[in-house]
């Protein structure tokens, strides 16, 4: 009698706990849980790499282009033609210091002079250097003059030549041109125009140079007037003779439109 009901018994309790869902595991849903986190890290993680490498490939990409774009190389037909006077300058530079010294070595060691004299000499004025210049010329001005035109003149210099990063000058030394006059008497009336030749050679070539390596640049002339406190200033030698001031900087604005008179007036061409 009491082995039936023991059956059902077993039974009942088997169908329990085939209907009843299993109790999950305490590990299951760790396991779950860290993986999910692992993912959600690794993915994050990729995400800031991915991002970081993007950024450091962007920022040398463009530094790249702006080196590329303010220090390329032209050609010597497109440098010429890209040279012009800008009269707008900021005291930025977008080569080193070095970089400009070595525009102004390359110019004194490389273009011709007549009967190889070598008669220029360039100074190069930077910073401060370049300041104190302008102050110069300024106050040279102010000198002479009237008050209310001065105030234009003085907003020029500021604006154009003073606001920008250096200025070379330009020199040539008589004491060549003298040799030179005594050594070949014949041509001693063309060796002072010969020298002015040899200075605007190297005016051409550092003016062009500077532009091509991104910077503006205008020739000024402000001599003699400023000859000898200038000589004094930086103890130049007396048998310099000043030709001509270059202030140069990172262009400000646009250069002025220039014109061209046909070349027919200006070109002659025989065969």
């Amino acid at each position: 009698g009491e082995t039936q009901p023991l059956a059902r018994q077993a039974e009942s309790m088997t169908a329990r706990v085939a209907s009843s869902s299993p109790k999950p595991s305490r590990r299951a849903p760790n396991a779950e849980n860290v993986s999910i986190m692992f993912f959600m890290a690794t993915k994050i993680l990729f995400h800031v790499v991915i991002r970081t490498f993007f950024q450091k490939l962007c920022y040398f990409c463009k530094r790249a282009y702006n080196n590329m774009s303010t220090t390329m190389e032209r050609n010597l037909k497109d440098a010429l033609q890209h040279r012009r006077s800008y009269y707008e300058l900021t005291p930025e530079s977008p080569i080193d210091d070095a970089k400009i010294e070595e525009i102004i070595h390359f110019a004194i060691r490389h273009i011709p002079s007549a009967f190889n004299s070598q008669s220029t000499r360039l100074v190069l004025l930077l910073h401060e250097q370049h300041k104190a210049f302008w102050e110069i010329v300024k106050r040279t001005l102010q000198a002479i003059v009237p008050a209310e035109a001065f105030v234009a003149t003085e907003q020029k210099i500021d604006r154009s030549f003073a606001s920008g990063y250096g200025t070379v000058l330009y020199y040539e030394d008589t004491t060549v041109v003298r040799k030179l006059q005594e050594q070949f008497p014949t041509y001693a009336d063309n060796f002072p125009i010969w020298s002015e030749h040899t200075s605007a050679m190297h005016q051409l070539a550092v003016w062009t140079m500077l532009e091509d390596a991104g910077f503006g640049a205008s020739l000024q002339h402000y001599n003699p007037l400023i000859d000898k406190e200038v000589r004094e200033r930086w103890d130049l030698p007396a048998a310099w003779r000043l030709i001509a001031q270059m202030p140069f900087g990172a262009p400000g604005g646009e250069p002025q439109e220039k014109s061209f008179k046909p070349w027919e007036e200006r070109i002659r061409i025989f065969k």
